[in-house]
C-alpha cells in the first residue's frame, strides 16, 4: 500500500506559518486566505496524525514536532524550486553544485575562476548563495560551503568533512597616494612598503567581524600602537578594499581578494608583515559520499587554490569533524 504524502501547497503553508508563527502572515506571503492555510494545516495534522501548532493568543505556536516538520519541508521546497528551474532551463546535464559561500571570497576570486571550470565541466552548474556562518547541511539545499577560519572553528561543524584550501593572510593596504604622503620619500620609492612603526601612524579601517585584527597585527611586529582599535568599522573586505582605494585608512586584507585593485594600483600593500591567526579557506561538505558534480568541482577547487598537503594545517583535508 503507497503512503499518502502531503501536497506541496500544505507544505508550504506549514512551512510560512512556522517560519512566521501566524497563520494571517502566512496566508498574506502565499496569496491565500487565512481560512485556506487553516484547512491545508489541519488536513496535513489529519494525514500526519500529529499536532502540528497550538493556537495561542498572539498566533499559532509550532510543536516540537510542527517545528521539526516545518524545517524539513523548506528544505524539500527549495530542492523542488531548484530542480524545476534546472530542468525548464535545460541546464546542468551533468548535474548542480549549490554554493553557500562567504560573499567576498565568492565575488573576488570564486567568480573571476569560474569560467575555466565551466569550460572544463560545461554539463556543471554551480549555484551559489552567502552563508557566513556554519549551519546544518540537513536544513538547507546546499551541497557544500566555502568557509573562512581556523581548524579549531571547523572542527566545531558537526557531521561534516572539511577541505582545506588556501591560508587567509591579510597584509596592510591602502591608496598610494595615502602611502606617498606618509612615507615622505623622493619619486620612485614613495609607494614602496613601510615598517610596521609607520603604519601606527595612519588612519586604521576596522573590520567589525574580526574587531581585533589590527592589535594582534602590531602586537606580531612588536610595535605599541595605542590608536589599534580606532577607526571606521566595516563588515566585509570588499567594502574595506573600497574605503582603502578612496583613501580613508589602511585596512588588513588578503592579496587575493584585491587581485584586481592591485593590478590596477588602486591599492598598495602599505607593508609586508602578513597577519593570519591560523585562519584559512575551507571546502566543507557533508559527511557522505558526494554527488559527481560535488567531487568535480571538489577536485578542480583544490587545484585552483593550490592546496597540497604540504602546505595545509595538520590533519585538515579532509577531515571529519
Amino acid at each position: 500500500m503507497r503512503t499518502p504524502l502531503p501536497s506541496t501547497q500544505a507544505l508550504a503553508c506549514l512551512e510560512a506559518a512556522a517560519r512566521h508563527e501566524s497563520y494571517t502572515r502566512a496566508a498574506q506571503e502565499l496569496s491565500l486566505t487565512q481560512g485556506a492555510v487553516s484547512r491545508q494545516i489541519q488536513g496535513l495534522e489529519a494525514l500526519l496524525g500529529v499536532s502540528l501548532f497550538r493556537r495561542t493568543r498572539h498566533g499559532a505556536q509550532p510543536t516540537e514536532a510542527g517545528r521539526h516538520y516545518a524545517r524539513q519541508a523548506a528544505r524539500w521546497l527549495l530542492e523542488l524550486r531548484q530542480g524545476t528551474l534546472e530542468l525548464m532551463a535545460h541546464q546542468g546535464a551533468g548535474g548542480s553544485v549549490a554554493l553557500a559561500a562567504v560573499p567576498t571570497f565568492a565575488t573576488r576570486w570564486l567568480l573571476p575562476r569560474l569560467p575555466q571550470f565551466a569550460r572544463l565541466h560545461p554539463d556543471i552548474v554551480v549555484h551559489i548563495d552567502v552563508r557566513t556562518r556554519p549551519f546544518l547541511f540537513a536544513d538547507t539545499a546546499y551541497d557544500a560551503a566555502l568557509y573562512a577560519g581556523t581548524e579549531a572553528q571547523v572542527a566545531q561543524w558537526p557531521g561534516v568533512e572539511a577541505r582545506w584550501l588556501m591560508p587567509e593572510a591579510s597584509v596592510p593596504v591602502c591608496s598610494p597616494q595615502l602611502l606617498a604622503r606618509a612615507a615622505r620619500r623622493g619619486p620612485g620609492r614613495a609607494w614602496q612598503p613601510v615598517a610596521p612603526q609607520e603604519i601606527a601612524r595612519l588612519p586604521l579601517l576596522q573590520q567589525s567581524t574580526r574587531p581585533l585584527a589590527w592589535q594582534q597585527w602590531f602586537a606580531a611586529a612588536g610595535v605599541a600602537a595605542p590608536r589599534a582599535l580606532e577607526g571606521p568599522r566595516l563588515e566585509l573586505f570588499s567594502m574595506l578594499a573600497a574605503a582603502a582605494a578612496e583613501g580613508l585608512g589602511v585596512a588588513l586584507i588578503p592579496p587575493l581578494l584585491i587581485e584586481a585593485e592591485l593590478g590596477r594600483g588602486e591599492l598598495v600593500v602599505a607593508c609586508t608583515q602578513a597577519w593570519g591567526q591560523g585562519r584559512g579557506y575551507y571546502l566543507v561538505t557533508p559527511r557522505h559520499a558526494p554527488t559527481r558534480a560535488l567531487e568535480r568541482f571538489a577536485q578542480w577547487l583544490q587545484t585552483a587554490t593550490g592546496a597540497s598537503d604540504a602546505l595545509q594545517p595538520e590533519g585538515a583535508a579532509p577531515c571529519p569533524v
